[in-house]
């Protein structure tokens, strides 16, 4: 089994900065993709930023220069560093990771989510 645990949300003003984490453990042999998506009240879950094994990254075009994404393969942890936030930001974000527990297989995986409030 996999875990995937999420912190580092919070309530900040607009303009302002949040760092979110996400640590991967349990039977884990490797971590493929890892990603963070957020969703809005009454809104579809969207994908905020993916981030490859390799370190190739992905943003949504609404991110794009203010958001940074990050992982330590060693410790099979994800950073999502959020900076100028606007109010359009506020969602619970969502760590996601594809894991293989063992050699020739992988699942997608989900964590429980982290609200993230801007207040404007």
């Amino acid at each position: 089994q996999v875990q995937l645990v999420e912190s580092g949300g919070g309530l900040v003003q607009a303009g302002g900065s949040l760092r979110l984490s996400c640590a991967a453990s349990g039977k884990i042999f490797r971590v493929n993709a890892m990603g963070w998506y957020r969703q809005a009240p009454g809104q579809q879950r969207e994908l905020v930023a993916t981030i490859t094994s390799g370190g190739t990254t992905n943003y949504a075009d609404s991110v794009k220069g203010r958001f940074t994404i990050s992982r330590d393969n060693a410790k099979n942890t994800m950073l999502l560093q959020m900076n100028s936030l606007k109010p359009e930001d506020t969602a619970v974000y969502y760590c996601n990771a594809e894991v293989s527990p063992q050699y020739g297989f992988s699942f997608d995986y989900w964590g429980q989510g982290t609200q993230v409030t801007v207040s404007s």
